[in-house]
C-alpha cells in the first residue's frame, strides 16, 4: 500500500477507533457484553476507570486522525499501550478462569487495535 493510501486509511482508523473507544467500549462493558469486556465479579469502580481512560484516548485519537504524522507518538501509544494491555489480560484470562470470555472479547480486539494502527501507520523514509 502506498504511503498516501495508508495515510488516508489511517485517518478513517483513527476516528472509527475514537469512536468505539468512546461509546463503544462502554456499550460492550455495561449492556452488550459484559461477561466478555468486564470484570468477573463486577467492579464497577475499576470499570469506570477504564472506560474514562478510554474515552479520553478516543478524543485523542479522534483529533489525531486530523493530521497521523503529527500525533505519531499518541498513535505509537496506543499500540503499544494496546499490546501491553491484551498481553497482561491474555495471561490472565489464560490463569484465571473467570476471565476467559475476555479470550474472544477485548483481548483480541486489543490486539487487532494496535495491528491496524501499526500497519497503517507510515515509517519514515530512510532518505529523509
Amino acid at each position: 500500500m502506498e504511503h498516501e493510501e495508508k495515510l488516508k486509511y489511517l485517518k478513517i482508523a483513527l476516528y472509527v477507533i475514537g469512536v468505539i473507544f468512546i461509546a463503544g467500549v462502554p456499550a460492550l462493558m455495561m449492556w452488550i457484553w459484559p461477561s466478555g469486556w468486564g470484570w468477573t465479579p463486577p467492579q464497577p469502580e475499576y470499570e469506570q476507570m477504564i472506560m474514562g481512560v478510554y474515552a479520553t484516548l478516543g478524543v485523542f485519537l479522534i483529533r489525531a486522525a486530523k493530521d497521523p504524522l503529527a500525533n505519531a507518538s499518541l498513535i505509537w501509544f496506543t499500540v503499544w499501550s494496546s499490546i501491553v494491555h491484551g498481553g497482561i489480560m491474555f495471561i490472565q484470562a489464560v490463569t484465571d478462569e473467570t476471565d476467559r470470555t475476555n479470550l474472544v472479547g477485548d483481548v483480541p480486539a486489543l490486539f487487532l487495535v494496535a495491528f491496524v494502527l501499526w500497519y497503517l501507520m507510515p515509517r519514515r523514509d530512510s532518505s529523509e
